[in-house]
């Protein structure tokens, strides 16, 4: 599979159901050094608020801490943009979309140079992700 460069990231289409899927994108997440802080499961809580139905969807608030200090330590503002979404969405049976955010299109919102470093690298790490989700 190949992945996709849009707007805001990254995504990444896996003949995968969709729990694999989690597990297979927390350990490539892992590998580079991203922990999985925040798990927002988007169907269960549009069942819950709005009695609707929704293909399972999660996004997942992946941090690097080190990545995350050192950009808080230059704009404690970048707080706002922390941490990194992915999102893990089933968008066919058995086909799984994995879209993981560009920090430096995120960057574009907070304008201080001593961030756009810490941003590559982050982005860096995170075409790896993608990368290894392909392989």
């Amino acid at each position: 599979m190949n992945s996709i460069t849009t707007a805001l990231g990254l995504t990444v289409r896996l003949n995968l159901d969709f729990e694999a899927a989690i597990a297979r994108v927390t350990e490539a997440l892992k590998a580079e050094g991203f922990g999985v802080l925040t798990e927002i499961d988007v169907k269960e809580t549009l069942k819950k608020k709005l009695g609707v139905d929704f293909r399972p969807y999660k996004i997942l608030g992946a941090c690097n801490p080190p990545l995350a200090y050192r950009a808080l330590l230059a704009a404690s503002e970048v707080g706002l943009l922390l941490p990194c979404n992915v999102t893990v969405s089933q968008v066919d049976e058995g086909v799984v979309e994995i879209s993981l955010v560009d920090p430096l299109a995120m960057l574009g919102v907070v304008a201080h140079p001593d961030l756009k470093p810490i941003a590559e690298e982050a982005a860096a790490r995170l075409e790896r992700v993608a990368a290894a989700l392909e392989g």
